[in-house]
């Protein structure tokens, strides 16, 4: 059982759905959501996660196997595809359930989101439109958890629109490690088709637009970290891409990306939070 419970939250991509998961919570507390409320996007974005994060692992076990990815559980025989793809339905089933627990009109949202999501794991990721999952998903996401609050208040166009970009752009990130390996299954989204090089840049350049708008997109003045959080996502990118060209790397290592792409994501989270003007 341990084992069986230990492969199914390797093949949930936990990481980035904790990331997210956590983004979210916090988001709900700051824009004013009593206890029960936080619980209940905490409740949704997490099933909405491993729902997404499990049909991924089950739709791409052939692909994993293919290549020999021997830490994906499916792959490895941690756990089998059927189990994984029986979680990801009772997951992606329960994350409206959770959702309805506010309002109608909230649920449909996070709903579609989950649907978008869902539509990048097959059939979008092979083709030039697999950037609009993740987009969408990740704009809908700050928009149900501000609809989620009593009385339905219309989401900021701004905090949409940064969610849009942080989406985008850990799209670009989290494809890196996975570029030649894809090639060699068929899989050619768009970052396959730009290049590492062209991913790292688009990456680094949404995180920044994202970063702008969270800054820059609230009414009042920007604080103090706000200001420092755009200098930061203006020249740590160039900086990492120097140090490596001059290492004779290639130019933005894939997990380091990914991860700095969530990181920053958190770290934006937290300025909105403690600046109070999301709503």
């Amino acid at each position: 059982m341990s084992r069986l419970v230990l492969g199914l939250v390797r093949a949930s991509h936990p990481e980035p759905a904790a990331a997210v998961t956590v983004a979210a919570g916090l988001l709900a507390w700051g824009v004013g959501h009593r206890p029960a409320g936080v619980l209940a996007v905490l409740a949704t974005v997490g099933a909405s996660q491993l729902a997404t994060g499990w049909a991924n692992d089950a739709l791409d076990a052939g692909r994993d196997t293919t290549v020999g990815r021997t830490d994906k559980p499916v792959a490895s025989g941690a756990v089998g595809r059927g189990t994984v793809a029986l979680a990801a339905t009772a997951a992606a089933l329960a994350t409206p359930l959770f959702a309805l627990t506010t309002n109608r009109t909230a649920a449909f949202w996070i709903t579609a989101a989950l649907v978008s999501a869902l539509l990048y794991d097959w059939p979008l990721k092979a083709t030039a439109a697999s950037v609009l999952p993740y987009a969408f998903s990740f704009g809908a996401l700050p928009a149900f958890v501000v609809l989620a609050l009593p009385g339905a208040p219309t989401p900021p166009v701004w905090l949409v629109a940064a969610g849009a970009c942080l989406g985008a752009g850990a799209h670009f990130a989290n494809v890196l490690p996975d570029l030649a390996d894809d090639a060699r299954t068929g899989i050619r989204g768009l970052p396959h088709r730009i290049g590492p090089v062209g991913s790292w840049l688009a990456a680094a350049g949404l995180l920044l637009a994202a970063t702008v708008i969270l800054v820059f997109g609230p009414p009042g003045p920007p604080s103090v970290g706000g200001l420092a959080a755009v200098v930061t996502a203006a020249v740590v990118p160039p900086l990492s891409w120097y140090g490596e060209r001059r290492a004779g790397r290639e130019p933005g290592r894939p997990v380091a990306a990914f991860r700095a792409v969530l990181l920053v994501a958190l770290i934006d989270v937290v300025l909105l939070v403690a600046s109070g003007r999301v709503v």
